[in-house]
């Protein structure tokens, strides 16, 4: 815990950390103004319903909601990366590690600190997200708490990555490599969506293959399932299998079985993460 603290507090200082708080926060106010504009739209002339607002406000929800999550990515992956190669090859580390501290209580702490910088942020964002929607259009998500738990993950997935990756590659490198594999899993949650639309099982298989390899992008379908309104979660259960190619509509919600999988591998890595970090040479 005490790692943890320390990791906090150096992210706090870091002039990245108060750059995404004022661009969030605007990003929020901008968003919120643009919701609030959706009861001037006129469709041939006529205002539009209440109704209408609240299901454009739910699918512009999830647009946000998707550069939401690339950003907590890429602010994972940025203070994960260099946190244990950095600090090794500065000499940090060997200062840090000739206390009386083990080297796996030393990446745990970091894991800690930076995994709750990420939870806060995840909730923060999001919450305000939600609020800036509902107080101009009306419009919440039937499973707000979800949506938001789920994106979180995706950010510990990548953070976990990226700190396993760290024990052996520098920053940078882990940085590179980290957001490769984001991208390549959210591609192929998209082939394994045309798969499934057109009944071609060699690539659901390859889609699923990427799911259980990085599990991000079958996080972000589940968000994208909670941020759903009712209505159009039955117009994709009406479109059957040709929804699935869709990564912005999701009838299904995640299964119980891959939700503990993305929870088993994050421990998984971590353990592989103490592996490779006991035997570095410092």
């Amino acid at each position: 815990m005490t790692v943890a603290r320390l990791t906090i507090w150096e992210a706090s200082r870091r002039r990245l950390l108060l750059a995404l708080v004022l661009l969030t926060l605007a990003i929020v106010v901008l968003t919120g103004w643009g919701y609030s504009r959706l009861w001037t739209v006129r469709d041939r002339g006529l205002p539009v319903s209440a109704v209408e607002v609240r299901l454009l406000t739910s699918q512009i929800l999830i647009l946000i909601t998707f550069v939401f999550a690339a950003v907590l990515a890429l602010s994972s992956i940025l203070v994960a990366a260099p946190s244990i190669s950095g600090e090794i090859e500065s000499g940090l580390a060997l200062s840090i590690l000739a206390r009386p501290l083990y080297r796996a209580q030393w990446l745990l702490g970091k894991w800690f600190g930076l995994a709750f910088l990420v939870v806060l942020y995840a909730l923060a964002a999001g919450w305000l997200e939600l609020l800036a929607a509902d107080l101009t259009t009306g419009y919440m998500p039937p499973h707000p708490w979800p949506a938001l738990a789920l994106v979180m993950g995706e950010g510990l997935v990548l953070l976990t990555l990226s700190l396993a990756l760290s024990t052996r590659l520098a920053g940078m490198t882990a940085g590179i490599i980290s957001l490769v594999c984001y991208f390549m899993a959210w591609v192929g949650g998209i082939v394994a969506g045309v798969g499934l639309a057109l009944h071609n099982a060699p690539l659901s298989d390859v889609g699923g293959v990427s799911r259980l390899l990085l599990p991000t992008d079958g996080l972000w379908r589940g968000a994208v399932w909670a941020l759903e309104p009712a209505s159009v979660l039955a117009l994709a259960h009406g479109a059957g299998p040709a929804a699935a190619a869709n990564p912005f509509l999701v009838a299904d919600p995640p299964a119980p079985a891959f939700l503990a999988w993305a929870g088993v591998w994050i421990v998984l890595v971590l353990g592989l993460a103490v592996l490779s970090l006991r035997s570095r040479e410092l």
